[in-house]
């Protein structure tokens, strides 16, 4: 909204003739713009603080969500975007505010009334007139009394702080996922590194059971160099699994923000626990509780109002006074005072078509966002509905991933005895091995599912950053 471009019916209580300096001009006006978030953020990246330090650190899951709320990238995009939209919302309600001026000018002149046509031929009269000068000190002050279309945009702008600091909300259950994953994942690679060692401590003794009963001349030279590939084999995954935790823990502190070159350890080993769950509880703590899904309901409603902003554009007038009190004179000592002020009405009639195109884009943006929250609606449902399937699934596979677990070491346990025996050839031990290997590979795998499911679970419903706690048992 500009003054100067009114159609006004003033009301002038004083004015006086002078030159000054121009009034203050408002922000102009239009559609309060429906902000969107950006169109993807990294939460596996952080901004670090702070210095490494010689001494490893004991990192439990609680101080790596800790962590990670304060440095992950995720969070401060999400905080600046909120900021964003509080300073958009400021600016919506600044075309309601007074603007309020002062400005000073010194003026010099000199006029050739010639030029201007008066070229009156009296003797002793010049047409040059001057120089001569005045100084004038002013301030001013406008205000917009009425104007539907601001007070719309305002609350338009409102709805979009509101969706944007509930997105930066929401962006902390996405951290908490985050990190908890990452976490999890060096568990679960730490206990690979575990079950191989305990593996390679096995194919050692076996290797040199094989050498003494060879050198005993009871078994053939080929039980020798079985035993010894098998050894071999275990020594390479042992290195490449202690190169991927080595690998995790460097995902982990991006996440959280550590520092570059800081050591650390961690702390918790999340055993398996099974979690009681009831979907029609969890979907509706979900809809309560996702603040994403809040934040696509304000989408709507800030839509909403940004429909109504463009229809009062062309239906509604603006109500606007302006004043101003100077002090003009040849100088500030022998000045007087002058004012003026002027109320005025701006009737809407006919603007190229302008607050139409703003109606029409406006209801284009509000389908989009109402489509937004009724997809995500399903997708709140999508998300609980899985992480419970992939819950159950992973309780099942963990019980019986165990079972296997210590029948693989029976079978390893006989197979060596009857190799000590002399009943047979160590293929029957290397076989059980490699049966061993794949059910410990199995078992911790069905683990990190269990409770990667769980991560996923309070992520969906909307409570990662107490759930994951409760769910994981943490102490």
């Amino acid at each position: 909204m500009t003054f100067r471009t009114f159609v006004l019916i003033p009301f002038v209580v004083g004015a006086a003739f002078a030159q000054v300096p121009p009034p203050p001009q408002p922000i102009p006006n239009g559609p309060a713009p429906v902000l969107q978030q950006p169109a993807q953020i990294y939460y596996n990246g952080s901004v670090a603080a702070g210095q490494a330090s010689a001494t490893p650190l004991d990192l439990t899951l609680r101080e790596a969500i800790r962590r990670g709320l304060q440095a992950n990238l995720g969070i401060l995009t999400n905080r600046d975007v909120a900021d964003v939209a509080k300073a958009e919302r400021r600016r919506a309600l600044s075309t309601l505010l007074p603007q309020v001026a002062v400005g000073a000018i010194q003026t010099s002149q000199q006029i050739d009334l010639a030029a201007f046509g008066f070229n009156v031929p009296i003797p002793g009269f010049s047409s040059i007139v001057g120089p001569f000068g005045y100084q004038n000190v002013a301030g001013y002050v406008q205000q917009t009394v009425y104007d539907r279309t601001s007070l719309k945009n305002l609350k338009s702008a409102s709805e979009s702080q509101k969706a944007s600091e509930l997105t930066a909300q929401d962006a902390r259950n996405l951290v908490v996922q985050a990190v908890s994953n990452a976490y999890l994942g060096v568990i679960s690679d730490t206990a690979r590194v575990e079950a191989v060692q305990a593996e390679l401590n096995t194919a050692q003794a076996l290797f040199d059971r094989a050498k003494d009963q060879k050198n005993a001349g009871t078994v053939a030279g080929i039980d020798v160099l079985r035993a010894q590939v098998e050894f071999q084999t275990e020594q390479q995954r042992l290195v490449a699994q202690k190169n991927q935790v080595e690998k995790d823990k460097l995902v982990l502190a991006r996440v959280i923000g550590l520092p570059a070159g800081q050591q650390f350890n961690v702390a918790d080993r999340l055993p398996f626990a099974p979690l009681p769950t009831a979907l029609d509880d969890l979907l509706k703590q979900a809809y309560d509780h996702r603040a994403d899904f809040k934040a696509a309901q304000a989408q709507v409603r800030a839509a909403e109002y940004a429909i109504e902003a463009a229809q009062a554009e062309h239906y509604w007038p603006q109500v606007v006074v302006q004043g101003d009190y100077a002090d003009i004179g040849s100088t500030l000592a022998h000045s007087h005072g002058t004012y003026s002020f002027v109320a005025g009405v701006r009737f809407p009639i006919y603007a190229g078509g302008r607050a139409r195109i703003d109606a029409e884009q406006a209801e284009a943006v509000l389908r989009t966002k109402k489509n937004a929250v009724e997809d995500l609606r399903g997708r709140i449902d999508y998300d609980v509905r899985t992480a419970l399937l992939d819950l159950q699934s992973a309780s099942d596979q963990v019980t019986v991933a165990k079972t296997n677990v210590d029948l693989a070491n029976e079978t390893v346990t006989e197979a060596r005895d009857r190799f000590g025996a002399g009943v047979t050839d160590n293929i029957e031990v290397v076989q059980a091995q490699q049966l061993l290997a794949a059910a410990n590979e199995n078992y911790i795998a069905s683990l990190n599912a269990h409770n990667g499911a769980k991560i996923a679970l309070a992520t969906a419903v909307g409570i990662a950053e107490e759930g994951v706690p409760q769910y994981l048992n943490l102490k």
